[in-house]
C-alpha cells in the first residue's frame, strides 16, 4: 500500500497522487501545470496503459487537464467523479484540447518560418472524446467499491460545483486504511454551492495549502463592492472588463450581477448589458443550470423554487463566434465584459484588454487567484504597460481587484477543515501550494496543533501500512517550460505507448484459457512478422 506524490507538491497546479495496492494502480487527479512552473514533476512511475482507474476531485484543469494525455499514452480504465463534475470536463477537456490544437497551428506557422521542428499538441480531440466517454458519474456521500478491498466516496468541499473531497479506503494484509484527498477546499460563505463538509476520520490526510499562509479576512460586500464599481465605471463612460474563469467564478459573477440588477443599485446607466464572451463560459452556466439539485445551496434553491434562475437576467448577452465577441468592441454603450481566461494567459480576454487597458475611463477587474508570470499577475503587479498580439498596450484603466472572492479557503478555513478530524491522522501531506506557503502551513499544524505533517516533494514515496517514507522526492528546479512539456510528440511515440499498452493487455491475460492465449500470441506474432524490419 503505497502513495507516491507527483503534482501540485510545493507548487499551486497539477494535481496528481498515485495510489498502488492490492495490485492495483490508482490516479487521484491528473492535471495540467499552469502558470510559472517551478518544480519538475516525477513521472508516473506505472505506465498510463496500467493505470486501472482515477478518481477526480473536479473539473479545473489544473485537475483533470491531463487526462486526455493519459488517454493517449494507453490508459483504458475508468474515471470516477460526482455528475455534475462529469459534465463539466465534458466541455472543459474538449476546450482543451481546442487550445491544444490551436497553439500548435500557431507555432507553427511561425516555426516552419525559421525551420524549426514541428509543435505537436499535448493531445488531440479524439484524446479528449474519448476519455469523456471513460467517465462514470456518482453521487454525493455514496460509498462505492472500486476493486476488492478498495472503496470511494465523494464529499461535497464547496469549491466548485461537483467539486469533492475523496475518502478511500484500502484493506490490504489484513489492515484497513482511510486516505482523505482534500481536493481544493472551498472558501465558505460562497454563493450558490455548499460550504465545505467535514469528514471525521481519516489514517492519512493530503490536503491543499493555496492560501495557508493568509486570511481572507471579513466577508466583503460583494454585490456592494461590485455595485461601487460599476457604478463608478460607467458613471466616467468606460467599461468594466472582468477577467473571469469560465467554470465557477463566471456564474458566480451572474448571481451577483442578478441581485444588482433587480434591486436597481446601478443609477443611471438603464438596462446595462452584461457580456459573456466565452463559449466555454456560456456551456459552463448551461450545465449549473441543469445541475441545481444537490449541488446549489438553500439560498439559490429559494430562488429556484420561486421561479427566479440565479444566474440569468435582462440585458445578459452571451457571445459564441468570433465575429459576436469582436462586435463587442464596437459597441459604444457602457457594459461589463466577462471573459476567459481569469489569468489573461489566454482567450478572448486578451482582445478585450488590448481595447481597454490604454482608456482611463475604464475598469479591468480582478476577481481570482493570478499565478505569479501571468499577465493577469503582472497587471495586477502594478505593469504600466504589456504587449499583446505584438503590440504595446499602456495600462492607462483603473486596476481593482474584489476582494475576497476565492473559491478557496483561507488560513482559518483550512485550519477548520483539518481540526475537524475527531482524532489526529496518523500523517497530514501538505501540497497545493507555493513552496513558502507549504513549509509555513506544515510548521503551522506540527508546531501549534500538534499533528504530524510533511511537506512533500515529487517523487516522494510512502508505506501506508508502516507509516514511512520509502523514498524522498526531489526539488529539481524547471530551466525551461517549453522543455518540460511532454505531449505525444510524434506517431512513433504513440507506437511506443501501443506497445506498452499490449504488455499490460498480456499481463492481464494471464491465467486465460490455452486455447485464447494460443491465438492472442498468433496474432501477435503475425503483426511482428508483418512489420519486423
Amino acid at each position: 500500500m503505497k502513495l507516491t506524490f507527483i503534482g501540485a507538491t510545493h507548487e499551486v497546479t497539477g494535481s496528481c497522487f498515485y495510489l498502488e495496492a492490492l495490485g492495483k494502480h490508482i490516479l487521484i487527479d491528473c492535471g495540467l501545470e499552469q502558470g510559472r512552473d517551478v518544480y519538475e514533476n516525477q513521472e508516473i512511475p506505472e505506465p498510463a496503459a496500467g493505470i486501472d482507474a482515477v478518481l477526480l476531485t473536479h473539473a479545473h484543469m489544473d485537475h483533470a487537464g491531463r487526462l486526455p494525455l493519459l488517454y493517449a499514452q494507453g490508459f483504458r480504465g475508468s474515471i470516477h467523479a460526482t455528475g455534475a463534475t462529469s459534465d463539466l470536463c465534458d466541455i472543459m477537456l474538449r476546450d482543451s484540447a481546442h487550445i491544444q490544437t490551436f497553439e500548435a497551428e500557431w507555432r507553427n506557422r511561425k516555426g516552419q518560418r525559421k525551420g524549426e521542428n514541428p509543435y505537436v499538441p499535448l493531445y488531440t480531440m479524439e484524446d479528449a472524446y474519448n476519455t469523456i466517454r471513460s467517465f462514470v458519474p456518482h453521487s454525493y456521500n455514496e460509498k462505492i467499491k472500486l476493486f476488492d478491498g478498495v472503496f470511494f466516496r465523494f464529499i461535497d468541499v464547496g469549491h466548485l460545483l461537483g467539486s469533492a473531497s475523496i475518502e478511500v479506503w484500502i484493506t490490504e494484509e489484513g489492515v484497513t486504511k482511510k486516505i482523505v484527498f482534500s481536493g481544493d477546499i472551498g472558501n465558505i460563505n460562497q454563493p450558490l454551492i455548499n460550504d465545505p463538509q467535514y469528514i471525521k476520520e481519516a489514517d492519512y490526510v493530503v490536503m491543499e495549502s493555496t492560501y495557508g499562509d493568509r486570511n481572507h479576512g471579513e466577508t466583503p460586500d460583494y454585490i456592494g463592492e461590485l455595485t461601487k464599481i460599476i457604478q463608478t465605471t460607467f458613471d466616467r463612460g468606460g467599461n468594466v472588463v472582468i477577467p473571469s474563469f469560465a467554470v465557477g467564478r463566471t456564474q458566480v459573477l451572474l448571481y451577483f450581477i442578478r441581485k444588482i440588477k433587480a434591486d436597481r443599485l446601478v443609477t443611471g446607466h438603464g438596462d446595462f448589458k452584461v457580456y459573456v464572451d466565452s463559449p466555454l463560459a456560456n456551456e459552463a452556466t448551461q450545465i449549473f443550470n441543469e445541475n441545481m439539485i444537490g449541488y446549489f445551496d438553500k439560498e439559490a434553491l429559494e430562488l429556484v423554487n420561486k421561479g427566479i434562475n440565479p444566474i440569468t437576467f435582462p440585458g445578459l448577452k452571451t457571445s459564441v463566434t468570433s465575429e459576436e465577441s469582436k462586435g463587442i468592441n464596437f459597441d459604444d454603450d457602457c457594459k461589463v465584459i466577462i471573459s476567459a481566461s481569469g489569468m489573461c494567459d489566454a482567450g478572448r480576454i486578451r482582445h478585450h484588454l488590448k481595447h481597454n487597458l490604454w482608456k482611463s475611463e475604464s475598469t479591468i477587474l480582478f476577481v481570482g487567484y493570478q499565478s505569479e508570470g501571468t499577465l493577469g499577475h503582472i497587471i495586477l503587479d502594478g505593469a504600466t504597460e504589456v504587449k499583446l498580439f505584438g503590440e504595446l498596450i499602456q495600462v492607462n484603466a483603473e486596476i481593482r481587484k474584489l476582494a475576497g472572492v476565492s473559491g478557496h479557503a483561507d488560513r482559518n478555513g483550512l485550519l477548520t477543515w483539518i481540526n475537524h478530524f475527531d482524532k489526529k491522522p496518523e500523517r497530514v501531506f501538505v501540497v497545493h501550494g507555493e513552496t513558502n506557503i507549504c513549509d509555513l502551513f506544515t510548521e503551522t499544524l506540527k508546531t501549534e496543533y500538534g499533528f504530524d505533517a510533511v511537506a512533500p516533494f515529487s517523487g516522494e514515496v510512502y508505506d501506508l501500512l508502516k507509516n514511512e517514507c520509502l523514498v524522498k522526492g526531489k526539488a529539481t528546479l524547471v530551466h525551461s517550460k517549453d522543455e518540460k512539456k511532454k505531449g505525444i510528440s510524434s506517431v512513433y511515440e504513440r507506437l511506443v505507448n501501443a506497445g506498452k499498452r499490449l504488455l499490460v493487455v498480456i499481463q492481464h491475460n494471464e491465467g486465460g484459457s490455452n486455447k485464447d492465449l494460443a491465438k492472442f500470441t498468433d496474432q501477435i506474432n503475425s503483426l511482428s512478422d508483418k512489420w519486423d524490419r
